[in-house]
């Protein structure tokens, strides 16, 4: 006999969606096109590495382990607030509390990061092809509108336009990938394949920036609720991501040194950055696919707010259920998609697009190509944000491993060694070694000379996220001690209005 629990008044969509929907989710979130057009050439600059390739390589092993413990919790823990559910129930609920404002701040400033970006190359295309020029936050907010609409949707929505999204950008970037290989000016070259010419004192520093790339593949947890079979799609969906993000983008990499040329590929990012991608084109193949390419870049672009958008969404909905926050963010639409949490994200971008919007007038507008206020959008809000985001999803994913493995030491649910320790402290020493790169090199995260005061403050956001939840999560625990019973265990039998029924089997 088991027991089980009809729907809550408050509940996500059930039994929506299967693993290659989960999976190009995950992959939106990582921006394929987004990744090979300004990672990797940002990383060759930056670090003057030719490990680029290895590095995706070694990070998607290093990944795959860290999803051996996760995706095991994930059978026992299905939670719309993912990281959230499982520091609760693994490490107490107070830092549970922290944790989920941690990732709050994470997601939220990778989200409208992004937005600078996307705002930026939109103005500046327009303004190529048309001559009009625009400012760069008009789009922003016409894409925040769109966004906004498809969150308050049925998931399955989402993940159809962003599958079409995604599918189109592996077809340019496998293109590309051709183009270049083909090319081959030094010829067909594996140096940039070779591990041992990776491991050089700077291939931590690789890491850490091929870091952002994998941004996201935690999602999966994230829409178990809406999962057809969480125990089975959340897993296959998160190893699923991994691997094809992992292998893809090192191939890439390793197909952009081949086209530009091994000796040539880091003085050329260095000196055309992201563009080196649609200038390589351009010459290969005309402008007009050089075009059709930059526009994908902003789809790529588009298929990662929206991602980001919806699990900022369902985090708020998870809190709300909880009464962490208020229950008013459990309201879930007709569809049900978290509507409350969708409309507070949005609200949430509209108010920092602002800010940035405004700042960006003051410090010399957006009158011209070249000119600091022009480049506002990328220097600060994309570069400050997104950065935060990435370092903040290193201690959610460090959080997460160490709740991994405090879940299992009281319960082992029958797991084996492997699942349960090895490899949770395997993924614990590496998550620990790139935290401690990623603190110690946010400077040059920011792209500055010398650390200035948003060198501390964007990371202590982080870290006032986390103590400010801690102590949040001590005060329900003095105030209300049945709602701080629940917290972590919002889908569990008899929680927040589910009905307990008993089956026979």
């Amino acid at each position: 006999m088991s027991t089980e629990a009809i729907q809550a008044p408050h509940s996500l969509s059930k039994r929506t969606l299967g693993v290659p929907a989960i999976t190009f989710m995950i992959i939106a979130a990582s921006a394929p096109l987004t990744v090979v057009a300004g990672g990797v050439p940002t990383s060759f600059a930056v670090t003057g590495s030719m490990g680029v390739p290895v590095g995706f390589l070694v990070l998607a092993v290093m990944l795959i382990i860290f999803s051996v413990g996760f995706t095991a919790m994930g059978r026992f823990i299905t939670n719309s607030g993912a990281f959230y559910a499982y520091v609760s129930q693994g490490l107490g609920r107070p830092l549970g509390v922290g944790t989920s404002l941690v990732a709050l701040v994470a997601y939220n400033t990778m989200q409208v990061g992004i937005y600078g970006l996307f705002g930026f190359q939109l103005s500046l295309f327009i303004e190529a092809k048309t001559g009009m020029a625009s400012p760069w936050w008009v789009w922003i907010f016409l894409c925040i509108i769109v966004v906004g609409l498809l969150g308050i949707n049925r998931v399955d929505l989402s993940a159809k336009v962003l599958g079409v999204l995604v599918a189109l950008e592996f077809i340019v970037v496998i293109i590309f990938d051709i183009v270049a290989l083909s090319a081959a000016p030094e010829g067909v070259s594996a140096v940039a394949l070779n591990p041992m010419a990776a491991l050089t004192p700077v291939f931590g520093i690789v890491l850490l920036f091929n870091f952002a790339a994998f941004m996201g593949f935690e999602g999966a947890a994230i829409y178990g609720e809406e999962a057809k079979d969480p125990k089975r799609t959340v897993p296959r969906a998160t190893y699923a991501a991994v691997t094809i993000i992992g292998v893809f983008y090192a191939f890439s990499a390793w197909a952009f040194s081949v086209g530009i040329g091994p000796s040539q590929i880091v003085g050329a990012s260095q000196e055309s950055g992201p563009d080196l991608m649609f200038i390589f084109m351009g010459d290969k193949l005309g402008l007009i696919v050089a075009d059709i390419m930059a526009l994908l870049f902003l789809t790529s672009l588009f298929a990662a707010l929206q991602s980001f958008h919806n699990a900022v969404a369902r985090y708020f909905f998870s809190l709300g259920r909880e009464g962490v926050l208020p229950r008013s963010f459990a309201r879930t639409s007709k569809a049900g998609a978290p509507i409350a949490g969708s409309i507070t994200q949005t609200i949430i971008a509209v108010m920092l697009v602002a800010g940035f919007a405004l700042a960006g007038d003051v410090f010399g507008g957006a009158a011209a190509l070249g000119d600091m206020g022009f480049l506002f959008p990328v220097f600060t809000m994309f570069t400050w944000l997104t950065n935060t985001g990435a370092l903040g999803l290193v201690i959610l994913m460090f959080l997460a491993t160490l709740a991994v493995i405090g879940y299992f030491r009281k319960n082992q649910h029958g797991l084996g060694v492997w699942t349960r320790v090895v490899a949770p402290v395997l993924a614990l020493v590496f998550l620990a070694w790139v935290l401690f790169l990623a603190l110690s090199n946010f400077q040059l995260l920011l792209g500055q000379e010398t650390p200035d005061a948003t060198t501390f403050i964007l990371p202590g956001l982080l870290f006032v996220g986390l103590v400010v939840g801690v102590v949040w999560g001590l005060v329900l625990k003095s105030r209300d001690p049945q709602l701080y019973a629940g917290i972590g265990h919002g889908t569990e039998p008899g929680a927040y209005g589910t009905e307990i029924i008993e089956i026979v089997e």
